[in-house]
């Protein structure tokens, strides 16, 4: 059985809160599939790889939610998230409320969940 890497050779992931404004609500998958599509776009296959983007959570009612992302790729998320206008032909504005460093700082400062 293989040990567990430890703290100091783990990857730092860093977690964002971010809201889409819109008229219209919109799932998970819609989300997902535009984060990355706007990713892909912006950084290409190889740069998207090196993020470790990952939608962790999605509140549809409030339309904001939490991603997950390589601490050196902060900047690079924020300008592929302001690169979405639309999804599902739907005009949005994506917002980034703030960044923290461990999920539950990020739902308790950013997000207002217990």
């Amino acid at each position: 059985m293989t040990k567990p890497l430890p703290p100091t050779l783990r990857e730092k992931n860093r977690y964002l809160a971010f809201e889409i404004l819109s008229e219209k609500k919109f799932s998970r998958d819609d989300v997902t599939k535009a984060i990355w599509n706007s990713a892909m776009r912006f950084l290409g296959e190889l740069g998207v790889g090196k993020t470790s983007l990952w939608l962790i959570d999605w509140e549809e009612e409030r339309q904001h939610g939490i991603i997950k992302v390589n601490h050196k790729s902060i900047d690079e998320i924020r300008a592929s998230l302001a690169l979405i206008k639309e999804i599902n032909s739907f005009p949005v504005i994506p917002r980034v409320k703030g960044i923290s460093g461990t999920i539950k700082k990020t739902r308790e400062t950013w997000l207002n969940q217990k």
